[in-house]
């Protein structure tokens, strides 16, 4: 099964960054791809337990995803399964994600998601371009 690595440097102290991924009123100004909004959520990192989120498009296309945290280590690490929903709000393939966070010497955080387990290729290529979108998102917030 693919696995997918994306890494980015924060001017942010890791505290602040582990903020934006952890917390609800952070996650929903970065969370999806750009040319989507979070129209309905339970969307908190910040400790074990159930999440989702369904995503809508300009064209009102709706896509649910949704996982279990499976551990929150403050600041150092997130981990968390995620599963899209079909038409049905039937789950599909799960897989992995986790996001490591690691204090960089000018002060800021060097950031690695780990999407792992993902079923083929194209759902790798995928999610990559939606990550890579929302880490657009999360870097701007970051430098501010």
């Amino acid at each position: 099964m693919p696995n997918l690595t994306l890494e980015r440097s924060f001017a942010a102290p890791i505290e602040k960054v582990f903020d934006f991924v952890s917390k609800t009123e952070h996650l929903l100004k970065w969370w999806g791809p750009e040319t989507v909004q979070v129209t309905e959520h339970a969307l908190a990192m910040d400790k074990p337990g159930p999440w989702m989120s369904v995503m809508t498009n300009d064209a009102g296309g709706r896509f649910k995803v949704s996982g279990q945290v499976t551990h929150v280590d403050p600041p150092n690490s997130i981990g968390f399964t995620w599963a899209w929903h079909d038409e049905a709000d039937q789950r599909g393939v799960e897989s992995h994600v986790t996001i490591r966070l690691v204090p960089a010497q000018n002060g800021g955080t060097h950031f690695t998601l780990s999407h792992v387990d993902l079923p083929d290729e194209e759902a790798a290529q995928n999610h990559n371009q939606g990550w890579t979108s929302s880490l657009r998102k999360l870097q701007a917030m970051s430098d501010a």
